[in-house]
């Protein structure tokens, strides 16, 4: 006797629903049953996501994403300093960056980070599209490396800061160091010698 399964649209579900970051296998199925359990959870959901896919697109110049027909709100905003570039990973990052009100020029989105290990190369990334805008901005002040500070963020890092440094354009990286409220006792050694190097005069 074949051991009992769920039907074939659930297991295809389960795969799908596995397939997204940070979601396992139990992960996969607990949300399965969650959607299955009660009517009326499958459809919203399956709604917003047709909504997604058919009215989101990522800004052809920074990268976040924009509904089909509207222009860039990051792009298009005039009260934004027009003389800074901070280069992101992800369009999660211009939201944390944002969110905290240190920043406001314009972003850039790469769309990921370099690493060889997983195929990712640099004509995987926007940078072709991020040199084009540096060209095109002719009272560009600054570049701002805000990238991951682990091993592909770094390589990623030096990487721009060589095509960058081709274009006679000032590029910085973003201050690495303690944590707000943190202390000496649960910093590890390369977090103490970044605080240390970066330090600044108060």
């Amino acid at each position: 006797m074949p051991a009992l399964d769920y039907p074939p649209p659930l297991r295809r579900l389960i795969a799908q629903l596995k397939s997204l970051p940070g979601l396992g296998p139990r992960s996969a199925e607990r949300l399965m049953l969650w959607l299955m359990q009660e009517a009326g959870r499958v459809e919203p959901l399956m709604d917003a996501l047709g909504s997604a896919s058919s009215r989101i697109h990522a800004c052809d110049d920074c990268g976040f994403f924009i509904e089909a027909g509207e222009e860039c709100a990051l792009c298009h905003d005039p009260k934004r300093q027009q003389t800074l570039i901070c280069v992101v990973e992800q369009a999660a990052d211009v939201l944390k960056l944002e969110r905290s009100g240190a920043y406001n020029g314009l972003y850039h989105v790469l769309g990921g980070r370099l690493s060889p290990l997983d195929n990712v190369m640099p004509e995987d990334l926007r940078i072709e599209a991020l040199i084009r805008r540096v060209k095109a901005l002719p009272n560009l002040d600054e570049v701002i490396l805000a990238v991951g500070a682990d091993v592909e963020g770094e390589a990623t890092a030096s990487y721009l800061g060589d095509v960058l440094r081709v274009e006679n354009v000032q590029v910085s990286r973003l201050a690495q160091g303690l944590p707000a409220g943190g202390g000496l006792d649960h910093a590890d050694e390369l977090t103490l010698y970044q605080a240390v190097s970066g330090r600044r005069t108060i």
